[in-house]
């Protein structure tokens, strides 16, 4: 896999999480305040560094195809579970993602619950952020352990989600409200093709087979499955049409 194809599997699939947990940060902030959003927020930040750092060296203690085995047995599980949604939200079967649904729904609940302060913070609002923060942020954790650690190389998938992590924080910071004009549904369904490819490839690899080529097979993974997901998605929009 090449340095750049690896910063950028990262860099998609952190922006993903990063929006949603932007959204979370944002419905929190403007209706229970900055001050108990964005402490929940370098809460959360702390935890999940905490958790990078005390994992990371831990995984290098693994034989490398027992960790390509196990990380690409979750990748895939998780892969296929995205490509599902992906897949079915492109056909039409299930609902387009709607940030500013989402962000409505957040706000609504966080102005209709109670007031709380614990340490000059509001509770709820703190928690909602930090929770919300928290729970995205740790796919995003796995995420840059996982593709680091199979390859070796954490400070690229770092890289990638940091990138992701800038460009998402400055234009939330700048517009004040939810991305909900970036493609999240093409970048979920990319991501679900990403997750999915690196779980088979790195399966087989565990098992102590080989590709041909080696890494440059990797492309050739991610072309069969996203002609396979393209596949799926033109008969469940002809079934539909059948059905209608």
């Amino acid at each position: 896999m090449t340095a750049a194809f690896l910063v950028a599997s990262a860099f998609l699939a952190s922006a993903v999480e990063f929006v949603e947990a932007l959204t979370i940060v944002l419905a929190a902030g403007l209706t229970r305040g900055w001050r108990s959003s964005l402490t929940g927020l370098g809460a959360a930040t702390v935890v999940l560094a905490g958790i990078v750092a005390a994992l990371g060296p831990t995984l290098k203690l693994v034989p490398i195809d027992a960790l390509r085995l196990v990380v690409g047995a979750l990748l895939l599980a998780f892969g296929l579970q995205w490509l599902r949604k992906a897949i079915l939200r492109a056909s039409g079967y299930k609902a387009l993602h709607d940030e500013e649904a989402i962000f409505a729904r957040e706000a609504a609940e966080a102005q209709s619950a109670p007031s709380e302060t614990r340490a000059g913070l509001d509770w709820y609002g703190f928690t909602l952020s930090f929770k919300g923060v928290l729970l995205e942020g740790l796919e995003v954790a796995f995420i840059v352990i996982t593709f680091g650690s199979t390859q070796g190389s954490i400070g690229l998938a770092a890289l990638g989600a940091g990138i992701a992590l800038v460009l998402v924080a400055t234009v939330g910071a700048v517009v004040h409200a939810p991305l909900s004009r970036v493609p999240e549904n093409t970048m979920k369904f990319a991501v679900g093709v990403m997750l999915t490819t690196f779980g088979i490839f790195w399966s087989t690899e565990g098992v102590g087979a080989r590709w041909p080529g080696d890494d440059a097979a990797l492309p050739v993974v991610l072309a069969f499955v996203i002609a396979l997901s393209f596949a799926s998605v033109v008969l469940l929009r002809r079934r539909r049409l059948v059905i209608a």
